[in-house]
């Protein structure tokens, strides 16, 4: 059965470019973007690991690592990664799996046979610090990924994590957000002081507030 949201994330061990992995160790108390690749030495999969490395500085400021995975042997990763150098000027800087025995991919469902039955979809999970999935995402293998998207998500699971908050359409962070409606006016009158915009009672808008 597929995973699914609020499930633990599996663990495992395998071998990475960071060397052995040790998954639940490795995440530690951090949240993690795990994603798959059908295949070393793929033009868009190249451009997807390089934006991933040059996001480094905004995953490290939302306490996120990222790990790659792709069926093919560490070799061809290690060779790849200086592909990835040259082409866009970035090197790699986070742990790509090399998952040959497809030990984490069928661990995820990261295979679907009727798309292709040896090589993984562009699978995108996000894992939150008590190992619980909150985000999958699945792309064609033809689509490159949209990693403000991700970032995004992310921004809004760690806000409403902290506060009794959603989020509505199209949010970026700063925008207002939606206070839930299993809070009462009563309790959103300590949690949110400054009041909000009651527009139906269960669509009551107020404006973000500080993320710790």
């Amino acid at each position: 059965m597929a995973l699914q949201l609020g499930d633990t994330a599996p663990d495992f061990t395998q071998e990475s470019t960071a060397g052995t992995i040790n998954f639940h160790e490795w995440a530690g108390d951090s949240w993690v973007i795990l994603f798959s690749h059908p295949k070393d030495f793929t033009p868009v999969c190249t451009t997807e690991l390089g934006e991933v490395s040059r996001l480094k500085p905004e995953f490290d400021k939302r306490n996120t690592k990222a790990i790659g995975l792709s069926v093919d042997p560490l070799e061809d990763h290690e060779a790849w990664a200086g592909d990835i150098q040259e082409t866009q000027g970035q090197g790699l800087n986070f742990p790509l799996l090399a998952d040959g025995d497809r030990k984490v991919s069928d661990l995820y469902g990261m295979i679907h046979p009727n798309a292709n039955d040896t090589l993984t979809v562009r699978s995108v999970f996000i894992i939150d610090p008590n190992k619980k999935v909150r985000l999958t995402i699945t792309y064609p293998a033809s689509t490159g990924r949209n990693f403000a998207e991700v970032l995004r998500v992310l921004d809004s699971l760690q806000l409403t994590d902290e506060h009794k908050l959603a989020t509505p359409v199209n949010w970026q962070d700063g925008d207002d957000c939606i206070i839930v409606p299993a809070v009462s006016n009563e309790e959103a009158k300590n949690l949110f002081p400054e009041g909000w915009d009651e527009q139906k009672p269960y669509l009551r808008l107020v404006k973000q507030p500080k993320r710790s």
